[in-house]
């Protein structure tokens, strides 16, 4: 690659990211999950769109959804608060375990009877969809008001089955015979168990050392924050676990555990998220060619009827049996088992290990995604509201730590050396211009919120908020006093 072919790189990424940015205002007024307009945009880049850009490089379309995928896991599990959760835990691994066996089973059992695919194509594509995505849910579900007990199940549940559907999917799609249903069982169960261990290890680390080691920037807290979410993935993975489950969980410990500048790490992370599903999907829809889905619409309208009417309520009922769930949320968990990304990604796994007709089981699951996905999102509102399914409780006031450019205001931190004629000065004689004020005063290591008649004394650290347009003000004003004393400006220092 040349500098000229960077540039042009630059480019076109940079104007597909700012389409992309501009179609969330799209989704979030017509109630679309903004997938479908991602992958609408890399369908139209693509070979049968407007710019003909040919791709169909399978093996870098999975490695790069895997990575974006443990991002997106990232995100969702700083954001997922534990005290929502905690009580859906046993339902959520209940759904993505037993669950997923009862839409493995059923969904593949309708391609090979409905559709006439081998049973070996028919178990993979029965695994693919069988996974609800973190993506999808965890940008839609936010937007819905649902009792908390509902969305911790679903995000949890999304946060956990990419696990054991990607084990179920590697095995259908590896050469030779499939493995006897328990030592499937056997292998699911070791992998998850070592990434959750994985997970919760390096998660209650890295906030431990976050906590205790003071870092010389704020804006390096969120970067590590992602950057210890993204050894739990490896350290799971290249331990023979699941890296899926340990990147969530992990990021789950993180987002709980009241790290510092926690705020700007969850906005970082929200960032890359988007970045992530953008990137995803733009190539999943590049890696897709139109012309061909023509013969498979029918059948994974079919698979998709089956596994939205049938396998999926079926799941739902037969995992949360021992939970007392009522029949109304059941339902409601039911039709909120949103595909999105992760099924296309999945779908890749076959292709690489070369599986017979492993691009038809890719279009079918492109179109049982984009159709149903159409269905499900918009209409999620509309149910909760039908089955009479409001929040259970006030939501929370979501406090947190503003930018101050967003306030149009900045901060100043003052030290008053030991030289300082700003020693022996109260807060009211510094007479900072209209619009700033001495906020905290830190002196000898605690800080207090300082009166009008405070003494300020050498070794003192002030935090001072300035509004925009008198910030400059304010500094001359401090600088004067240090150097003048209180009687700045009136013995011929400048203000």
């Amino acid at each position: 690659m040349t500098v000229h072919d960077l540039n042009e790189l630059l480019f076109s990424s940079a104007l597909v990211l700012l389409i992309a940015v501009a179609a969330v205002r799209i989704s979030s007024r017509s109630g679309l999950p903004s997938l479908l307009l991602y992958l609408g945009i890399g369908v139209a880049i693509g070979q049968d769109g407007i710019f003909n850009v040919t791709f169909n490089n399978a093996e870098l379309t999975q490695v790069i959804g895997y990575a974006a995928l443990v991002v997106i896991l990232a995100e969702g599990g700083l954001g997922t608060k534990w005290q929502e959760i905690k009580p859906a835990l046993p339902a959520a691994v209940a759904l993505s375990t037993a669950g997923v066996a009862v839409s493995v089973g059923i969904t593949a059992t309708a391609a090979h009877y409905l559709v006439g695919l081998e049973w070996r194509q028919a178990l993979i594509i029965g695994a693919v969809v069988s996974s609800t995505d973190a993506a999808a849910v965890f940008s839609v579900l936010r937007k819905v008001p649902l009792p908390s007990r509902i969305t911790g199940v679903l995000e949890a549940e999304s946060g956990f089955n990419d696990a054991p559907v990607v084990i179920l999917v590697v095995a259908f799609s590896t050469a030779g015979p499939v493995d006897d249903w328990y030592v499937l069982v056997g292998k699911i169960a070791l992998e998850l168990a070592i990434g959750a261990s994985i997970g919760l290890a390096v998660g209650f680390l890295g906030a431990f050392g976050l906590r205790h080691v003071a870092l010389p920037a704020s804006g390096l807290y969120p970067i590590a924050v992602m950057a210890i979410a993204v050894i739990a993935y490896a350290a799971g993975a290249m331990a023979h676990g699941s890296g899926f489950l340990a990147v969530y969980l992990a990021a789950v410990v993180l987002g709980n555990s009241k790290l510092p500048h926690a705020p700007a790490s969850r906005g970082f992370a929200e960032g890359l998220g988007w970045i992530a599903q953008i990137g995803m999907f733009v190539l999943l829809g590049l890696l897709v060619t139109p012309h061909e889905l023509g013969d498979d619409l029918v059948p994974a309208l079919l698979i998709g009827l089956v596994l939205t009417m049938v396998a999926r309520p079926l799941s739902v009922l037969f995992s949360l049996v021992p939970f007392g769930i009522p029949k109304r949320e059941q339902v409601l968990l039911s039709w909120a088992g949103l595909r999105g990304a992760v099924p296309i990604i999945l779908a890749t796994i076959p292709m690489v290990s070369g599986v017979t007709d492993s691009t038809r089981i890719f279009n079918i699951v492109f179109v049982l995604v984009v159709v149903y996905t159409l269905v499900q999102g918009p209409t999620l509102p509309w149910l909760a509201k039908a089955l009479k399914l409001g929040p259970g409780a006030p939501s929370d006031l979501g406090i947190e730590s503003a930018p101050l450019e967003r306030l149009r205001g900045h901060l100043l931190s003052v030290a008053i050396p030991e030289e300082s004629k700003m020693h022996g000065v109260e807060v009211a004689e510094l007479r900072l211009p209209a619009g700033a004020a001495v906020t905290l005063v830190v002196r000898d290591g605690k800080s207090f919120v300082p009166l009008p008649t405070t003494v300020l004394r050498r070794g003192d650290e002030l935090l001072v908020v300035a509004t925009d347009p008198v910030r400059d003000a304010a500094e001359r004003r401090l600088r004067a006093v240090a150097q003048g004393g209180k009687l700045a400006g009136w013995l011929g220092t400048a203000p």
